[in-house]
């Protein structure tokens, strides 16, 4: 109770006679002193923010909704509202325009991430089966699919003889992040693929895939992923990052799991939570950069 009542009392009075004496003292508002005190990356954008956030000038909160070709218009119009000259202060307008390209681009990504879960696939869908397709030949080059529905799809992890049914829950963004995956690290999903079929560590190679599609989806809607974004996107981070992403998960709950050595796949849940623990700590680091160290590669 008496933590809500400071918060309160500090967001409504004293946080704003703070600010005012601090830029009397320094001759700096509070974003100069954030685009000017922290180098690029999470701490300044996770800063800016807040203080956008927290603005009582209409100007600045609408720079949170504001389209990526008009935020250098919108910037303008801070320093206006600020009385901030480019002359005194020449690197505040870029360095403002990267903080706000990455915020509303983090919004943008989740609408776009939002929009490809609910996009359900439909085999009437020619794009759809082409995908799916797709990342049998890329897992399966050797191996010719007999039919569209067969029970082989069991051999890269799917449940049934007809994938479709697995992808109701995270729509076309599971099977998307698995094809990129496929395409763009050949070598390295087909080594994932060869240890989710190891006779006494294995797992659904595609069941888990879609299982990190959704754990990568809660923690980019959550916001836990922002500084990640903010660290290694110098713009505004686009669907492309988050299939990064998603390949970093792939790949080291792959690691994680052969080095935990589980007795039974029952214990699935268990491990996936642990595994999901320490993806979240990795991310209070604010220099966090949860990117694929290995080399891309197609054959």
């Amino acid at each position: 109770m008496l933590g809500c009542i400071w918060q309160y009392f500090y967001t409504s009075f004293l946080r704003y006679w703070l600010k005012w004496l601090i830029r009397q003292a320094t001759g700096k508002c509070e974003l100069q002193r954030i685009c000017s005190g922290y180098k690029p990356g999470a701490t300044r954008t996770i800063k800016a923010e807040y203080a956008v956030r927290s603005s009582k000038s209409k100007t600045l909160r609408g720079a949170l909704e504001t389209n990526k070709d008009k935020l250098e218009d919108r910037v303008d119009q801070i320093m206006k509202v600020k009385s901030i000259s480019s002359q005194k202060d020449p690197r505040f307008k870029k360095s403002l325009h990267i903080c706000l390209l990455q915020i509303t681009g983090h919004s943008s990504l989740c609408a776009s991430v939002e929009d490809m879960r609910k996009q359900v696939f439909t085999s009437e869908s020619q794009e759809h089966e082409a995908k799916l397709l797709k990342l049998w030949d890329l897992l399966m080059p050797a191996v010719k699919l007999e039919s569209r529905i067969t029970k082989q799809w069991g051999d890269i992890g799917f449940q049934g003889d007809d994938p479709k049914t697995d992808f109701r829950g995270m729509g076309m963004l599971g099977l998307i992040n698995l094809v990129f995956f496929s395409e763009n690290y050949t070598e390295k999903a087909r080594q994932v693929l060869s240890h989710a079929n190891h006779p006494k560590l294995g797992y659904s190679y595609a069941i888990v895939g879609i299982n990190l599609t959704e754990m990568a989806y809660s923690l980019l809607m959550n916001g836990a992923l922002k500084p990640h974004f903010y660290n290694t996107v110098q713009g505004a981070p686009e669907l492309q990052h988050f299939h990064q992403l998603y390949c970093y998960l792939a790949y080291e709950f792959d690691r994680f799991w052969m080095a935990e050595e589980p007795e039974s796949i029952m214990h699935f849940n268990q491990y996936r939570e642990k595994f999901h623990n320490i993806v979240k700590t990795h991310l209070q680091d604010p220099d966090v950069s949860l990117k694929l160290t290995v080399c891309s590669g197609k054959n």
